[in-house]
C-alpha cells in the first residue's frame, strides 16, 4: 500500500481539455482520481477574470489548480487566490513545450532553470495552505535527462514541494510541434524509477504514455503515483475502473450509460445558462469507444451536436445508437 493515497492516481491536466465541464464528467466515472485543471497562467489568474478562470464546483475535488509562470512572486500571489478558491494542490508546469510558454520563459522552459524553479515552489508554499508540487519532462532539446531530471528534482524538494510528476520524455523547443512532443520524444521510465530509488521519501509519479489500468499498476510497484492524461481523455469509460483496480473499492456506477445519465443534469442547467451542448459533448466523444454503435454516435455528435440550439435530444439520440445495439443479456441486466 503506498503511504499516501493522495498522488497515487491521477488525470492530466491538459490544455482545452479537461475544464470543468470534463473534470465534472470525470469526477463521475472515479470518486478517488486526482483531477487537474488546464494549465493557467499565473498572470491571468491575478489580473484576469478569476472565477471564469479556475473557478470551480466543490463536487470536482480532489482537483489541482495548475499554474504557468516564471515569477516567483506573481505565482505566490496565484496560489493564494488559487487556495482561496479551495483547491486541492497547487501544481507548477515545468513540461508544457508550446510556443507560447517558450516565449514567456515558463513552462518546460524551466527544465533549464533549476534554481528559479526552487524559488517559485518557496514563495507558491509560503503563499498557499495546500500542497504546492511540480510538473516537469526528462530534460529539453540537448539537455542530458539524468542531469536535468536530477537537478530540478533536488532543487524542487529542497523547496518543499510535496511531489513531482514526471512527463518521462524529452520535451524538443526546436523541431518538434506541442502535439508531436506528446509521442515523438521515446520514453524513459527507467530513468523515472530511478529517480524514485534516489528519493525514497518523496512521492514521485510517473506520467507520459500509461495506456491503461494494467499498466499503471505495474509502475505502482516502482514509483508513488500515475497519472493518464490522452487515454483517459480518449476513452473516459477507463476511469470507471480506477476506483476498483487502484484503490480496491466499488465504482461510482456500474456503467458508462448510468455516469452519463447523471450527467445530464449539469448538461441541462449549462444550456439554461446560455452555454452550447458542444461545450460538453466535446468531452464525451470518446466514450463508449469500441462498443457497436459507437461510430454512428460519434458522428451525430460531431455533425449535431455543434449546431446552435442543439439540446439534450441530440445526444440521447446519440446514445440510441449505442444502447440499441447492446447484446440482449446485457440490457436485461
Amino acid at each position: 500500500m503506498h503511504p499516501d493515497q493522495r498522488f497515487i492516481f491521477s488525470v492530466a491536466p491538459m490544455m482545452d481539455w479537461t475544464d470543468r465541464r470534463c473534470r465534472a464528467f470525470h469526477r463521475l466515472l472515479t470518486r478517488r482520481a486526482r483531477l487537474y485543471t488546464e494549465m493557467v497562467t499565473a498572470d491571468a489568474v491575478v489580473f484576469g477574470p478569476s472565477e471564469r478562470l479556475i473557478g470551480f464546483d466543490m463536487g470536482e475535488r480532489p482537483v489541482a489548480l495548475q499554474l504557468g509562470g516564471s515569477e516567483p512572486s506573481r505565482l505566490a500571489e496565484a496560489a493564494r487566490i488559487g487556495t482561496g478558491f479551495g483547491y486541492d494542490e497547487i501544481n507548477l508546469n515545468c513540461g508544457c513545450p508550446s510556443d507560447r510558454v517558450q516565449s514567456g520563459r515558463f513552462g518546460a522552459c524551466l527544465m533549464r532553470e533549476p534554481g528559479l524553479v526552487g524559488e517559485s515552489v518557496a514563495a507558491m508554499r509560503a503563499a498557499a495552505d495546500v500542497p504546492v508540487t511540480v510538473k516537469c519532462r526528462i530534460g529539453v532539446d540537448e539537455q542530458e535527462p539524468a542531469e536535468a531530471l536530477f537537478a530540478l528534482a533536488a532543487a524542487a524538494k529542497a523547496a518543499g514541494a510535496a511531489a513531482l510528476i514526471v512527463h518521462a520524455r524529452k520535451a524538443w523547443l526546436e523541431g518538434l510541434s506541442p502535439k508531436d512532443n506528446r509521442s515523438v520524444p521515446p520514453l524513459d521510465y527507467p530513468l523515472v524509477y530511478a529517480l524514485k530509488s534516489a528519493h525514497p521519501d518523496w512521492q514521485i509519479i510517473l506520467n507520459g504514455g500509461v495506456e491503461d489500468l494494467m499498466e499503471a499498476r505495474a509502475h505502482l510497484a516502482r514509483v508513488d503515483g500515475v497519472m493518464i492524461g490522452r487515454a483517459a481523455y480518449q476513452n473516459p469509460e477507463l476511469l470507471l475502473g480506477v476506483d476498483p483496480a487502484i484503490f480496491g473499492e466499488a465504482a461510482p456506477f456500474d456503467d458508462a450509460f448510468d455516469a452519463l445519465d447523471a450527467f445530464i443534469p449539469a448538461i441541462a442547467r449549462g444550456l439554461e445558462r446560455g452555454e452550447r451542448l458542444h461545450d460538453y459533448t466535446r468531452h464525451l466523444i470518446g466514450l463508449f469507444a469500441g462498443r457497436p454503435g459507437a461510430r454512428t454516435y460519434r458522428r451525430v455528435l460531431a455533425s449535431e451536436g455543434v449546431r446552435a440550439g442543439a439540446g439534450l435530444d441530440v445526444l440521447r439520440r446519440a446514445v440510441a445508437h449505442v444502447a440499441e445495439r447492446l447484446e440482449p443479456a446485457a440490457a436485461a441486466e
